[in-house]
């Protein structure tokens, strides 16, 4: 008689989860709604809780999160891999070469003269030791303090090197979050300028070429209310503390930014977060595009 079929030869194969492709930009909960009549919101909301969400290849758990229009939206059979938080950062990639991060607000990117180890970089440093005593980190670049988002480390000198030297032709794009005062006259638009900084660490925005670097920023209106608007920049370069002055430049400061004209603060924090970021691996050559969900204190401002 043939043996007994062993629980591995008896285990279904599951198909591939569907994807469904977005048609027109909405929360994710909008769309999970009406792309799954058979489950109700608490049924999304136990598969965001799971990590069994997944858009273009990067698990999502935020309800809020904003879709744009060509993404890839697919519900994992399975739960999802726990995520590798630590208290003010979560790591959302890694491999031998790099990890990118989801820095929350109030954490500072590397220390300062009073701060040592409340930053990305000494948290980061502690993750790769626990691994290889010998391990280390490099930071590629920063972000504020009161700014939350993605951020990128180097695991190696020459990671880094070859991301910093190619990072303007690498990174593809580089879009932030930021809710301004005020309703923008012009909606969606440009900002060209050219950006100094004063002995006081104050940033300056001129026309005059030969005042600095030369600054550019585009920019779209998602929402706003009659007090604020959620904006979308995109940058084209990246000088310190550029969207931040070219939203002053506009007459509509970052919410909570008294450094660069702001005169309310509605949400506790700077109204800035890096939110997607995509470029091309230094090593691998593979493309990487990471977005992370809407604040919910940003979304909140917005919410009908």
């Amino acid at each position: 008689m043939p043996g007994k079929p062993s629980p591995r030869s008896q285990r279904k194969v599951l198909p591939p989860a569907p994807r469904m492709v977005v048609k027109e930009a909405s929360e994710l909960m909008s769309f999970l709604v009406a792309q799954l009549p058979h489950k109700n919101r608490n049924n999304i909301k136990t598969l965001l809780r799971d990590g069994q969400i997944v858009v273009d290849g990067q698990t999502v758990t935020q309800y809020n999160h904003l879709l744009q229009v060509g993404q890839q939206v697919e519900v994992r059979r399975e739960k999802g891999p726990a995520t590798n938080a630590y208290k003010g950062l979560t790591i959302v990639f890694e491999d031998e070469h790099l990890i990118v991060i989801d820095k929350q607000e109030g954490l500072l990117s590397i220390a300062t003269d009073t701060q040592k180890t409340n930053t990305a970089y000494y948290i980061l440093s502690g993750h790769v030791k626990r691994q290889n005593p010998a391990a280390k980190v490099f930071i590629v670049h920063r972000l504020d303090r009161d700014t939350s988002g993605l951020m990128v480390f180097a695991k190696s000198e020459q990671a880094k090197k070859l991301l910093q030297e190619s990072w303007q032709t690498a990174v593809e794009q580089r879009t932030y979050l930021a809710v301004t005062e005020g309703v923008l006259k012009q909606p969606e638009g440009t900002i060209r300028s050219y950006l100094q900084e004063s002995k006081a660490l104050v940033i300056y925005s001129s026309q005059n070429p030969n005042e600095g670097q030369l600054a550019i920023t585009h920019y779209q209106t998602l929402k706003q209310t009659s007090r604020y608007s959620l904006v979308k920049v995109d940058l084209e370069t990246g000088r310190k503390n550029q969207i931040r002055v070219h939203m002053q430049d506009l007459g509509h400061p970052i919410v909570g930014d008294i450094k660069y004209g702001a005169r309310t603060n509605p949400i506790g924090r700077l109204g800035l977060h890096a939110w997607v970021l995509s470029f091309t691996h230094p090593i691998t050559g593979e493309s990487l595009r990471y977005q992370t969900a809407v604040p919910r204190k940003f979304a909140g401002l917005f919410s009908e």
